[in-house]
């Protein structure tokens, strides 16, 4: 427990001078904003560059109404702030030294938890305030269309406002999904369809569901983070986030009822977002569950901790260079190199303290969005895949739910049970090529790639490497000779 005074708009004048804060009217603020799935990417991202919009034009229209999707905690946490919430963004100086810069978010109006009042979630999507609804709800919220799922809510919604006469509304997917915009609106469509078809014409002729691309690190937040922010403000923050200073967002600006003048700030509306997904998703998500895997069973247990191994960071560095970016398309003003040198340096910072066992999670989730693609291609066209498939052979030797030194894990998965069986199947089958057939035949994951030979063959003798090895040996042998 701590006797500081609550972080709370009352409190603001307290706050020492570093500290940013609003400096628009909250209580004037509208709801324009309903975002599903309020986690800390979503408070560390979209709600910054919303509240910094706000701010700087005084648009009143964008407040957020946040909504998580499972449980109630953020909700306990920030109701007594009234949504008040600390984004720390760290990083170190050029004298090695840990800095951070503290900003309160305001724009934050409304905390619900939809399993315990879905009709709130649906009044206030359907509310003539309400011009945007966007999600985070990580790539396997898309698979559940049930009661109470994020698309159902949606459609419910959506379902409302065309009853009561209202205008439509864009449909924003900040998840990392490939045309997540795309994925998003098949989603709604199919679900309403199974409603009502007039409502599937509504949607086709007043929403609009733009592509995106969003980029930043953001770590969990533990009780030393929040102690030492604490300390900072002077006020106890029940609930912060901690991101890093980079900030990555590219939009398509197909908004039917009008957005925050996000672009004026560091927002990049685009015509078309698939080439900047590609780049968020291969290169930074794919090589980051890289690092990943291989620093869990390691027992390097942060990003920074992992690539401040030389041989990791030149297996990852080559993985960019020669196997991912050649898969990318051209981008006008995009300087490769200069992208993974940064992409570098961002992995390298200790500020953030990034769990490699937090981006492990989900893998069942994540390798279909993240890997399959760019091997695909690469095998059709004969060229390498062995860095790559290295990742692949991390992965399943993760799944055995044991690092190195034998400390166990959970595997942390909505296909956890069926991803065991596999690992146990895999185990009675023969040598390392027949194990890795068992365990590459899983279609959810694999796709088009399931049982492939050429990815048999490259993944068998990185899996055999990393179980009888281990990771930083097996990394040596992936050294430039």
């Amino acid at each position: 427990m701590t006797d500081r005074a609550r972080l709370h708009p009352d409190q603001l004048a307290a706050l020492p001078a570093a500290v940013a804060r609003p400096g628009y009217q909250r209580k004037q603020l509208r709801h324009g904003i309903v975002h599903l799935g309020l986690g800390a990417f979503a408070r560390a991202h979209l709600a910054e560059v919303t509240d910094q919009a706000i701010q700087a034009w005084n648009d009143l229209r964008w407040g957020i109404v946040g909504v998580s999707m499972c449980h109630g905690d953020t909700r306990d946490a920030l109701a007594p702030q009234q949504g008040l919430y600390t984004l720390a963004l760290r990083d170190t100086g050029p004298d090695g030294a840990a800095r951070q810069r503290l900003r309160v978010i305001g724009c934050v109006l409304e905390l619900l938890v939809a399993p315990e009042d879905p009709q709130t979630v649906v009044e206030r999507i359907s509310h003539a305030d309400t011009c945007i609804v966007s999600l985070t709800i990580t790539e396997k919220g898309y698979a559940d269309i049930g009661p109470g799922s994020a698309v159902d809510l949606i459609v419910r919604g959506l379902s409302m406002r065309r009853a009561r006469g209202r205008a439509g509304l864009t449909l924003l997917s900040l998840d990392n999904l490939p045309g997540n915009g795309r994925q998003l609106a098949a989603k709604v469509q199919a679900l309403a369809a199974c409603t009502d078809a007039s409502l599937v014409a509504w949607i086709d002729a007043k929403c609009s569901f733009p592509n995106s691309m969003v980029d930043r690190i953001v770590p969990r937040t533990t009780a030393a983070d929040i102690d030492a922010i604490d300390a900072a403000l002077g006020l106890h923050d029940a609930w912060p986030v901690v991101g890093e200073p980079f900030f990555d967002w590219a939009v398509e600006d197909r908004f039917v009822a009008g957005r925050p003048a996000w672009d004026r700030k560091v927002v990049r509306v685009v015509p078309d977002a698939a080439p900047w997904e590609q780049v968020k998703l291969r290169l930074v998500n794919g090589a980051h569950s890289q690092i990943a895997y291989l620093g869990a069973m390691a027992g390097w247990s942060t990003v920074d901790a992992a690539i401040a191994h030389p041989e990791l960071a030149s297996h990852i560095d080559a993985l960019l260079r020669d196997e991912l970016e050649p898969t990318l398309p051209p981008l006008d003003g995009w300087n490769r190199e200069a992208y993974r040198v940064a992409l570098m340096t961002r992995w390298r910072n200790p500020a953030l303290a990034h769990r490699c066992q937090q981006i492990a999670m989900d893998g069942s989730q994540k390798i279909p969005q993240r890997w399959i693609r760019p091997l695909a291609e690469r095998i059709a066209a004969g060229q390498p895949i062995r860095r790559m498939a290295l990742g692949v052979a991390a992965w399943l030797h993760y799944l055995r739910g044991v690092d190195e030194a034998g400390n166990t894990y959970p595997i942390d998965d909505p296909m956890a049970p069926a991803l065991h069986e596999l690992v146990e199947s895999a185990s009675r089958a023969g040598g390392s090529a027949d194990q890795v057939r068992v365990l590459i035949s899983l279609a959810p994951v694999f796709g088009e790639l399931a049982s492939h030979p050429a990815l048999i063959e490259a993944v068998a003798p990185a899996w055999q490497a990393l179980r009888e090895q281990g990771v930083a040996v097996t990394l040596a042998s992936f050294a430039p000779a």
